[in-house]
């Protein structure tokens, strides 16, 4: 008769531990594919109405306006930038590409929306002459004031 619960004993052991390692198995799948699907979510960017700068701080504008995007050092990689189809420029490395010097006549068109970008086609990067515009109440001495000193300030993020 103990030889029969021997066996029993046996068979249950290696039962409970067959389902605790099943079980184990289960939990690692679960999390991995919980894992994968949140890794496929898209990153959300939040649209809000741009907050009231000071007109005479570029950096305090670049940090409100466009490190988002262009990350505070300016190189392309803030935390809205993944979400975008059209990745933003490293703006560290505009005078670089234009054979050393800074398109700052360049920069200023974009800012004010007079430039033909890809990214301005789907209004991933917002057209900020007009949002300085509103801003200003129309001033356009202070819409020129903010593109220029937001220009001077991303010119000094050049890299050397």
């Amino acid at each position: 008769m103990s030889f029969a619960f021997e066996i029993i004993e046996t068979l249950l052991t290696e039962t409970i531990m067959r389902c605790r390692v099943l079980s184990f198995l289960a939990a690692v799948l679960f999390l991995s594919v919980v894992a994968l699907c949140q890794q496929d979510q898209p990153t959300k960017v939040e649209r809000k109405t741009a907050p009231a700068t000071s007109a005479a701080s570029g950096k305090e504008m670049f940090l409100n306006y466009c490190a988002s995007c262009h990350g505070k050092s300016g190189t392309g990689d803030g935390p809205a930038a993944a979400a975008l189809k059209v990745g933003p420029a490293d703006l560290t490395q505009l005078a670089k590409k234009n054979n050393g010097k800074y398109p700052s006549m360049r920069v200023s068109s974009v800012l004010n929306g007079q430039a033909n970008l890809a990214a301005h086609g789907n209004m991933e990067m917002p057209v900020w002459g007009a949002v300085f515009r509103q801003m200003s109440g129309g001033h356009e001495a202070e819409v020129q004031q903010r593109v220029a000193n937001l220009n001077h300030y991303i010119e000094s993020l050049q890299g050397k």
